[in-house]
């Protein structure tokens, strides 16, 4: 698909995912989905299995696109990424969530933050 017409989500997961991988992240999977929710970006960095939410915004309208990971979504990307670990057995024992906020202007983006290990 021409990256004309990718939807805003997907053109922050394809941008997610040249930043983790210029950071040494292995990219595992993506958009994995079960039952319990949907991780958009599943990733080894090192000796840990890393769950990644990317979140993008075009306006500071609505917050910061960190502010957009509740308690309530970031439970239901534990417990997928517990699932995860139950069906891929050959993934690393340590884990953790990360969130890629990527801020928009004029089409490009022009803020990236990784934030990592946003459970503790």
């Amino acid at each position: 698909m021409p990256k004309s017409t990718l939807s805003p989500g997907r053109a922050g997961e394809e941008a997610a995912l040249q930043i983790l991988q210029m950071r040494g992240y292995k990219i595992l999977d993506r958009n994995f989905r079960s039952r319990y929710g949907e991780i958009d970006i599943v990733a080894q960095d090192g000796n840990i299995l890393v769950f990644v939410e990317v979140k993008t915004r075009w306006s500071r309208k609505y917050g910061y696109p960190e502010e957009a990971v509740t308690p309530r979504k970031l439970q239901s990307i534990i417990r997928t990424g517990e699932y995860y670990k139950v069906t891929h057995s050959d993934t690393p024992d340590l884990i953790r969530v990360d969130v890629v906020a990527l801020e928009v202007d004029r089409g490009r983006v022009s803020k990236v933050r990784l934030i990592k290990n946003v459970t503790q």
